[in-house]
This record gives structure tokens, C-alpha cells and sequence, in this order.
């Protein structure tokens, strides 16, 4: 996801769905939500500065160096963590990490370039998914399903193998959304190819409303949600 600045809007989709997931779980049972959130932190953290990591990799592999002066190209969470995104996240499900900034005049092909730099984060988030189910895979065939189902530490563990898994499919398909500031927005119009046109820019202007909308009316959820449950089904199909 990209985001230059905190306006209104985000605070909005904060204020709204931070009140739903505390309804949902702090208030019913303050200790266990807590915990189930720490265990969650892992996975922001991984899912966020690999995403933005990627956006940065890619660029600079493809002539822009903006990145590297500005030391993005790296997988330490803290260049790339934006602690208000990452708060935004833990409390709500909807947060973000600070936007890799890119230079496009510095591509020898503009529009495959500015393409390739908007997949490579949800690609990216879909490799750590993948990598982390055969993780979960080796834990389960080390630790034995009896420590993970018997103690604290494994079901812990293996909580936390499964959030990271989940978090990277959640940042995936919903950055794949074509809604400004979405990368989606960016792949189709790179696609399409009114990518940095005029068009572009008036749609851009109105799609954090676009996405408030969205979100409120649970379209995202819609989207969202069958298509985790498809991957998660087909890693499970590795794992078990």
C-alpha cells in the first residue's frame, strides 16, 4: 500500500474498524486478545518490511537507486516500518509501512518498469507465505503434533507460523485491490496504460474515499476473505 501523508480519511478507516475489533475481542476478554495480538506482531512486522523491501529491491535492480540512497534496500524492519501503520494494523487489520520512494525517470522502459516495482510487494508477500507454510511444515514434523496441541509454547509457536502465513495473504490480495493508494491501482494502470496520466491522477486524488467506502460497505472483506481461505487451503494441503 502506498501512503505519503495521514489526511482524514485514514484516520476514518482507523477510528471505525479499530472500534470493531476491540468490540469483537478486548472487552469480551481483555487477556486473551492481548496475547493473540502479541503473537500477531511477527507477522505485521515480516509481512510490512518484506513488502516494502521488495518495492525497493525491484527499483533499484531496475536503474533507479533512490532506494539505496535512502536505504530501502534492506529486509531490517525499522527502515521500512511506519510505527503509526504498524499500531493501525495490530489494533484493526488495516495498517501500512512507510512507501518506498521510487524515481520512474530512471527506468529504461517506464511502464514494464513502474509494472514490475507495484507486483514485486504483493509477490513478495505471497513467496514469504509459501516459505513460511514450509516452515510451519518442518515445525510440525520436528516438534511432533503432540507438543504443539499439549503445550504453551508450541500451540504459541505454531500460532505465529500461521499468522505470518495469513498476514502476508491478507497484505497480498489486499493491496491487489486496483483502489488508489493500492499497488493494485498502480498494476492495472501500468497495464491499462494511463499510469501518471491525467486520468490517473484524478481518480488517485479521490481513492482513499474510494477506499473508505469500500472497506465500511465490507467489499474488502469480501475479497478478501475467500480468497485467504483458497490459499490457506492449498498450503494446508502441504502441511498436513
Amino acid at each position: 500500500m502506498r501512503r505519503n501523508n495521514i489526511d482524514i480519511s485514514f484516520i476514518v478507516i482507523i477510528i471505525i474498524l479499530a472500534g470493531s475489533s476491540l468490540r469483537n475481542g478486548a472487552f469480551s476478554d481483555p487477556r486473551a486478545w492481548l496475547l493473540d495480538k502479541l503473537l500477531l506482531i511477527p507477522a505485521i512486522i515480516i509481512g510490512l518490511s518484506m513488502h516494502e523491501f521488495a518495492h525497493g529491491l525491484v527499483a533499484y535492480k531496475l536503474g533507479d537507486n533512490t532506494p539505496k540512497l535512502q536505504g530501502r534496500v534492506t529486509i531490517n524492519p525499522l527502515a521500512h516500518i511506519d510505527w503509526l501503520g504498524l499500531a493501525a494494523l495490530f489494533f484493526c487489520g488495516f495498517g501500512w509501512g512507510q512507501p518506498v520512494q521510487i524515481n520512474p525517470y530512471n527506468f529504461k522502459n517506464r511502464r514494464r518498469d513502474e509494472l514490475f516495482v507495484a507486483l514485486a510487494g504483493v509477490v513478495m508477500n505471497l513467496i514469504m507465505a509459501a516459505l513460511f507454510t514450509l516452515v510451519a511444515k518442518v515445525f510440525i514434523m520436528a516438534a511432533g503434533p503432540e507438543f504443539i496441541v499439549n503445550t504453551t509454547i508450541g500451540d504459541g509457536i505454531w500460532t505465529m507460523l500461521i499468522y505470518i502465513v495469513q498476514i502476508n495473504l491478507v497484505l497480498m490480495i489486499f493491496n491487489l485491490i486496483p483502489c488508489p493508494p493500492l499497488d493494485g491501482f498502480n498494476i492495472l494502470a501500468n497495464i491499462v496504460g494511463f499510469g501518471q496520466t491525467e486520468t490517473y491522477w484524478k481518480i488517485y486524488q479521490y481513492g482513499n474515499w474510494i477506499l473508505v467506502a469500500i472497506i465500511i460497505f465490507g467489499v474488502t472483506g469480501m475479497v478478501i476473505s475467500p480468497c485467504v481461505n483458497f490459499f490457506m487451503n492449498l498450503f494446508w494441503a502441504v502441511i498436513l
